[in-house]
């Protein structure tokens, strides 16, 4: 069985789609959004939903770090006591 309704994989497909989450991922990312993934979830849960083919059962996403591949570090800003002694200067 899926892990979740194909409801949810369809409604995560035309999202995907959606003008509006496009922008946003252009404006985030630089590029536009895969959405083919969820289309293809979403096919494979009605076939499972047809005839239970084991073939069609939804694949789980890849974690982060297998196969060899770096874990991304956070970019977070360390904490400062006071302000860089060249605080007033100018930026260029």
């Amino acid at each position: 069985q899926p892990p979740r309704s194909c409801e949810d994989y369809w409604g995560e497909w035309k999202h995907c789609r959606g003008l509006r989450h496009a922008f946003h991922h252009y404006y985030a990312h630089g590029e536009l959004p895969d959405c083919g993934r969820w289309r293809e979830d979403y096919e494979a849960c009605r076939a499972w939903e047809r005839n239970g083919a084991a073939a069609a059962q939804v694949p789980a996403p890849p974690l982060a770090g297998a196969a060899g591949t770096e874990i991304p570090q956070p970019r977070v800003w360390k904490l400062r006591k006071s302000p860089p002694p060249d605080w007033y200067l100018p930026l260029d």
